[in-house]
């Protein structure tokens, strides 16, 4: 591994340079399905009914819902949801009978702004977080 490589050589070496597509493991994927389009309001973007993989939409980012075909491919994903307003979707979610941890909370301040947390498990026990940066008033 190189050391000291400037951001502009790494870039133009074949950087990554986004997320395209996270994979989350499924127990039942009839149940999941449901919780990330349902619940969440995902978008569904489309499935592979024979293969158990359901694919959707996160703000650009491709989420990848399937049963893993062998242990290896199993995943303990955790991820976090960017929100504009964490109480309202924190509403939202209890509403529809999500068990949250704790509702949101600071997490981290700067002196510019806030971020707020609530966290919570989607329907196969996997652990996600709400997340909203919010700038203090001045």
């Amino acid at each position: 591994m190189q050391a000291n490589v400037s951001s502009s050589a790494l870039k133009s070496a074949g950087a990554l340079t986004s997320i395209g597509q996270i994979h989350i493991s499924a127990k039942d994927f009839d149940r999941a399905k449901a919780f990330y389009r349902d619940v969440l309001g995902l978008e569904l973007l489309f499935e592979v009914a024979e293969q158990k993989m359901a694919f959707f939409d996160c703000g650009g980012v491709r989420i990848y819902l399937g049963v893993p075909s062998s242990p290896e491919y199993a995943a303990n994903s955790f991820l976090y949801y960017r929100v504009d307003d964490i109480g309202a979707a924190y509403d939202r979610l209890v509403g529809a009978g999500v068990d949250f941890q704790h509702p949101p909370q600071v997490i981290h301040k700067t002196d510019d702004s806030e971020l707020w947390m609530a966290g919570f498990r989607d329907s196969e026990g996997n652990l996600a977080q709400l997340m909203c940066d919010k700038p203090i008033a001045g």
